[in-house]
């Protein structure tokens, strides 16, 4: 059976206007003009210096863009766009649509069965593994019409964790670069596309073929500690930083040439899984 749940956490912004897919596709690291009807991308705001500011799952509506993300980043993005958009006739806003997420067997007829309660289902474009999800005006009512098992915010970060998903707060940070953190895997990053905000910065991260720092799955023994917490290699030198961890997995941004041997975060033990 389908687990499902309103991801409290998450808000729409609705970019409106004929040129908001142009518009867009100019800004951020993933493809707005290619997406097909119905059909969700992925992508990331990043600063000059190539640097995270939000990431979004992308949707296309008849003459408008919705940006499916953390309510921590909205501001932060809101901000931006309105910054970049200069006289360019858009409205950029709160769309008002809760964010419903549905996995597990069953998670494709879930998903259409809250969307035809009133709302728009598309898969989640990061990974098939993770299931679909549904933007609704009613969230409560489309998450009845599901008839999913309820889920929790735990529920959702074990699948996550499982499958190595970064999330602001608890990952993802002002200071990340977004190949680190596995975009280009999650299909968060075009290459074939145009010049967009920091990609001068990814473009050469990409080419120089080196990555120092990656975001990896461990295993944690131990006191759970809060994301953020600083893992610490054999040596006691910093390693890098624990994000969110469920069920003694977690994820962790470590510097690979750290990342072997027995790490500590707080008072847990840390072992890199993959």
């Amino acid at each position: 059976m389908a687990k499902g749940r309103i991801a409290e956490g998450r808000v729409v912004l609705r970019v409106a206007g004929d040129e908001a897919a142009a518009f867009l596709h100019g800004l951020v690291s993933g493809d707005v003009e290619g997406l097909a009807p119905g059909a969700a991308g992925y992508g990331a705001l990043l600063t000059p210096q190539g640097k995270y500011i939000a990431d979004f799952i992308i949707l296309a509506e008849e003459g408008a863009v919705l940006l499916d993300m953390a309510a921590s980043v909205a501001p932060a993005l809101a901000q931006r766009l309105t910054m970049y958009k200069l006289r360019r006739k858009l409205e950029i806003g709160d769309a008002g649509l809760s964010v419903l997420q549905f996995w597990g067997e069953g998670a494709e007829a879930a998903a259409s069965l809250a969307a035809q309660a009133g709302g728009v289902a598309a898969r989640d474009p990061r990974d098939p593994r993770i299931g679909f999800r549904v933007y609704a005006a009613d969230g409560a009512a489309a998450l009845a019409a599901a008839g999913a098992e309820p889920a929790a915010a735990a529920d959702w970060d074990a699948l996550r964790v499982a499958h190595a998903i970064p999330e602001p707060g608890s990952e993802l940070g002002p200071d990340a670069y977004i190949l680190e953190y596995g975009f280009e895997r999650l299909g968060g990053i075009d290459f074939r596309k145009g010049c967009y905000v920091g990609q001068e910065i990814v473009a050469r991260m990409k080419h120089r073929q080196d990555l120092r720092r990656k975001l990896l799955r461990v295993k944690v023994e131990g006191p759970v500690p809060a994301p953020g917490t600083e893992v610490l290699d054999e040596n006691g030198k910093p390693a890098g930083t624990l994000g969110a961890v469920a069920g003694g997995e977690g994820l962790a941004h470590l510097r690979l040439d750290r990342a072997g041997g027995a790490l500590k975060a707080g008072e847990a033990s840390v072992a890199v899984i993959s």
